[in-house]
């Protein structure tokens, strides 16, 4: 079968590799339909995560056709056209039992934080990913989800990352009613984040980002306010000025590692790798919220440490909340705000792109080249 190949940083091709074969009895094999390039996929092409071998297939964003099942795989059914969670989830252990599907315990057993994710990195198990024709989906009876016949296949590949990570980082803010919302970064998570923000009662959405582009998809898509890093000389005092000396109500760090706006951080972060990635947008959000406010963090960020100013945490008063989202856990009520009209996710897809072009996908993605918002992968077999 084809199927991305990461051959290092800034270098990815298409090339054939084995087809995925039933290694335990739950398992099931999907004939992709369509796969996402992620923004978190960019932490990855970029090098700023450990463990990234040469070899692997990324994308943990995915839909497609049920090929084969497992002998205990109960229910799905060959034929059934999916949407696959990017989570790794077995469903059993001590932390699914909680919803907590992103920190399963035994889809990667070894680690102390994140659960199994497909396609991304030996430190989230070392899963290959749906960038690829065919893929292995482990504990099939407990992330696929069977995609209505109403829904469209573009609104379904967004509900395996983008839309429950926006989703859940304006849930984790704690948004009331009249609130201001600052989301850092107005890529698809970000975007999700501002337009998902308005669904909690914020009365303020403000998007800060560094490409005029991306901050004008923001103003039509989610109505927010938009303004760019790159003609702001200070950034907590201008947000400060924005909301009466107070500081917002909250903050969504929708970045990660790879953010931009402040040389020392690019250094120590992105350039000699001392940092978990470039931390910039973190130290906006802390030091932007007000007293007492929520800071709420679905950036990607490596698992070293990075320098962030936990003194201003702890005499603010604020509330930080992270995580990667569980999405079989969001997924009911997103379907129905798909249903309803209240999120028109495929909006944010730019980019149909063959899967057999997918190094020049990653390029245009990465460089935020011809307007790319959100692109797409289609294998021929689709």
């Amino acid at each position: 079968m084809l199927a991305m190949n990461y051959r290092g940083p800034y270098r990815v091709r298409v090339d054939e590799k084995p087809m995925p074969v039933i290694l335990h009895p739950e398992d099931a094999i999907v004939r992709v339909t369509r796969s996402c390039i992620c923004g978190s996929d960019l932490h990855l092409y970029h090098g700023m995560v450990p463990d990234t071998r040469v070899g692997m297939t990324f994308g943990h964003e995915f839909c497609g056709v049920v090929e084969q099942v497992g002998d205990e795989v109960r229910n799905l059914k060959v034929g059934d056209h999916v949407l696959v969670p990017f989570n790794i989830a077995c469903g059993k252990c001590h932390f699914c039992q909680q919803g907590l599907f992103g920190n399963c315990h035994e889809s990667n057993a070894q680690a102390t934080a994140v659960g199994g994710i497909y396609g991304y990195s030996h430190t989230a198990g070392g899963y290959d990913g749906g960038q690829a024709q065919y893929v292995r989906v482990p504990y099939a009876d407990v992330g696929p989800t069977v995609i209505p016949d109403w829904m469209d296949p573009d609104d379904a590949v967004l509900l395996t990352d983008v839309v429950p990570t926006g989703y859940q980082a304006a849930e984790m803010g704690g948004i009331k009613r009249g609130d201001t919302v600052v989301v850092f970064g107005a890529g698809p998570v970000g975007l999700m984040a501002a337009k998902c923000a308005w669904l909690f009662g914020a009365g303020r959405v403000i998007v800060i980002d560094s490409q005029d582009y991306r901050l004008e998809f923001a103003r039509v898509f989610a109505h927010a306010e938009v303004y760019n890093l790159r003609e702001i000389d200070d950034m907590v005092v201008f947000l400060k000025k924005q909301t009466d000396s107070l500081g917002a109500d909250v903050c969504i760090d929708a970045v990660g590692g790879d953010a931009v706006g402040n040389g020392l951080q690019w250094l120590l972060g992105t350039k000699l790798k001392l940092e978990a990635g470039n931390a910039i947008a973190l130290h906006w959000a802390i030091n932007s919220v007000k007293k007492g406010g929520i800071v709420s963090i679905v950036g990607v960020y490596g698992p070293t440490g990075n320098i962030i100013p936990i003194g201003n945490v702890v005499n603010k008063g604020i509330t930080i909340r992270a995580n990667q989202a569980s999405v079989k856990r969001l997924l009911p009520r997103l379907i129905e705000h798909i249903r309803n009209g209240h999120i028109n996710p495929k909006a944010m897809i730019t980019h149909r792109v063959p899967l057999e072009d997918a190094a020049d996908a990653y390029h245009i993605f990465s460089s935020k080249l011809d307007g790319c918002i959100k692109p797409v992968l289609i294998p021929n077999a689709a």
